[in-house]
């Protein structure tokens, strides 16, 4: 398989695949924006990008990480409602937070990354 024809199919959308529960309610909120698809992309099959962007993901365990200004990230860190997301190589990315069920609101902060990727892009 040609590595043009590899990358595509690790982005291809998951329009018929199930979303988990703890998830459904970020993916439902960009329902009708048709700028925003679900796709698979590194270790998660439950990535959201806009027009190609990763703004939100569902990380491992029972986390969901987002993509925010570098000064939003350490506010929510230093509030103890995130943690800096590592994506497995040991270094912490700045613009990346990953946030635990119930400590704050997964719809808002993906609304918040969404604007901020966005916004960025345009």
């Amino acid at each position: 398989m040609a590595k043009a024809a590899k990358k595509a199919s690790k982005k291809k959308p998951l329009a018929g695949a199930p979303v988990p529960p703890s998830f459904a309610p970020v993916v439902s909120a960009f329902a009708g924006d048709r700028t925003v698809s679900r796709r698979r992309m590194f270790s998660s099959e439950n990535v959201l990008s806009v027009n190609g962007k990763i703004f939100a993901m569902l990380g491992r365990g029972s986390s969901l990480v987002v993509k925010l200004p570098k000064a939003r990230v350490d506010e929510l860190v230093n509030a103890g409602k995130g943690k800096p997301f590592d994506p497995g190589h040991g270094r912490l990315m700045k613009e990346w937070v990953a946030v635990e069920a119930g400590a704050a609101s997964w719809v808002a902060l993906a609304e918040e990354a969404h604007r901020y990727v966005w916004l960025g892009r345009r």
